[in-house]
């Protein structure tokens, strides 16, 4: 189960790393050419919004399964064990219940937009309506598996509450290595 899960985050940061890339060159493309050439690509701008909507929704699958979302630990963390793994699993169902709500209107509004198309690229609109479809599947299986963590791992709910602190993340500058005998 863990080898599919890491080659899935490989296979998503691939694509992120392409939708991200290709909507730099569009973007500073298109730029370039109607700045200096007064022209442009007609289809840029319409296709980095697909990509940048794809990009949002697969980043947030990542996010999720790295633990790096936004949360509020400030009651989990003064809980017992016991109440701490019943909030866990009760915020994971609830969150659950979102991403069918998420899932349910992704349908419809792929169905809705399967035969509307977008004017400069000619793509149904529909794939970007389907990028709902994909990261509520996607995040809903994070989800069960992280639940059937809480339930049968002993100690597993330390892990997966576990939230890190913006001052964490601060990177300390390293002090500069003072030279004796330069003299100022």
């Amino acid at each position: 189960m863990q080898r599919i899960f890491t080659s899935v985050n490989k296979l998503l940061n691939v694509i992120m790393v392409v939708c991200l890339a290709t909507m730099v060159v569009l973007v500073f493309g298109n730029v370039v050419l109607r700045y200096v050439f007064h022209t442009g690509i007609t289809w840029a701008e319409e296709m980095s919004r697909f990509m940048f909507v794809w990009l949002v929704f697969l980043g947030a699958i990542g996010a999720l399964k790295d633990n790096n979302h936004l949360g509020v630990d400030l009651l989990v963390k003064i809980l017992p064990a016991n109440l701490k793994k019943g909030a866990y699993i009760l915020s994971n169902l609830i969150m659950l219940y979102t991403l069918w709500l998420v899932l349910n209107g992704s349908l419809k509004m792929t169905n809705h937009t399967i035969n509307s198309i977008a004017p400069a690229t000619g793509l149904p609109y529909a794939i970007m309506n389907g990028s709902g479809i994909i990261m509520s599947i996607c995040m809903a299986i994070i989800l069960l598996h992280n639940i059937y963590q809480a339930l049968v791992e002993p100690n597993a709910i330390e892990r997966l509450t576990q939230m890190k602190d913006s001052e964490e993340m601060i990177v300390e500058p390293k002090p500069m290595a003072t030279q004796e005998g330069v003299s100022s």
